[in-house]
């Protein structure tokens, strides 16, 4: 199984062992559509499934997981791609996913368990927020030193 994994849904495309890749649609990124889908594809020992590491996280690993589904997470980058295959829409993007996986074409990454990536968000949110301090304490800098304020500037420096 592929899943192609975005902020509200989720596409995904099935690779029968022996046969044909087809898409099953698209279903909202919410725990109960996935547990429900679960149940219709049959019993979680049989299935496998892979998503690409993106922005929205490992929400979706953590919840196959919990259902007891095989489930890996690949690297975007090294999901092969054909020359001059330049359409991408989520449904072909699932597929490609799903044939990828199957062939075993695609690397997996690490995947943290919940506290490690929250404390790699928690590390990120205060870099990000120490990069905010910095440019309005340079933009307050220029501001003052605009306005012939030099007395203030040497506060900021």
């Amino acid at each position: 199984m592929g899943l192609d994994v975005h902020a509200e849904t989720i596409a995904v495309a099935i690779a029968e062992p022996e046969g044909e890749v087809r898409s099953l649609g698209t279903i909202p990124n919410r725990a109960e559509s996935i547990r429900k889908l679960l149940k219709k594809l049959g019993p979680p020992e049989k299935l496998r499934a892979c998503d690409e590491a993106g922005p929205t996280g490992y929400v979706v690993y953590w919840q196959l997981a919990e259902l007891g589904i095989k489930c890996e997470v690949v690297a975007p980058t090294l999901v092969p791609v054909r020359a001059g295959d330049r359409v991408k829409t989520d449904r072909r993007d699932a597929e490609k996913l799903a044939r990828s996986y199957r062939s075993g074409d695609l690397t997996a990454v690490w995947v943290p368990d919940e506290g490690s990536e929250a404390l790699r968000d928690l590390v990120r949110t205060r870099e990000a927020a120490k990069q905010d301090q910095l440019r309005a304490r340079h933009r307050l800098g220029k501001f003052l030193l605009r306005s012939g304020q030099l007395h203030i500037v040497a506060l900021f420096s």
